[in-house]
């Protein structure tokens, strides 16, 4: 008998919330990841397989302005960020995909700072 380990159960939320969340090009997805130290967000148009914009903790862009900051401070900046490039390229509206993470912490911090750039989600 085999045992579901903890990535499993992740990866089998990850398939069910893409099961129904899709991006088009009218309404991309805003996709969320995040590892141990740092945090990444990308626009997506499903449709066509093409990302139209992307910041992350690592950007350089969005790094000089994390002096003193914690992880969740730094999820924020980088939702404000993914804002600002999404709407330059023209997007307003955007499906959120938590990529099967908890609606909290560093994960609901970009989709605020997201909110607060601009997008409508």
């Amino acid at each position: 008998m085999s045992r579901i380990t903890k990535i499993d159960r992740h990866k089998r939320r990850i398939t069910h919330v893409r099961k129904n969340v899709s991006g088009t090009e009218e309404q991309p997805r805003l996709a969320v990841f995040r590892s141990i130290r740092h945090i990444y967000a990308q626009v997506i148009d499903d449709d066509s397989g093409r990302t139209i914009a992307a910041a992350s903790t690592l950007s350089a862009d969005v790094r000089t302005e994390l002096k003193g900051k914690n992880k969740t401070e730094a999820a924020e900046l980088v939702g404000a960020k993914i804002a600002e490039l999404a709407k330059s390229k023209g997007v307003e509206r955007v499906v959120f995909d938590r990529h099967g993470y908890l609606y909290h912490g560093r994960v609901k911090a970009v989709a605020e700072g997201a909110r607060k750039g601009g997008l409508i989600f």
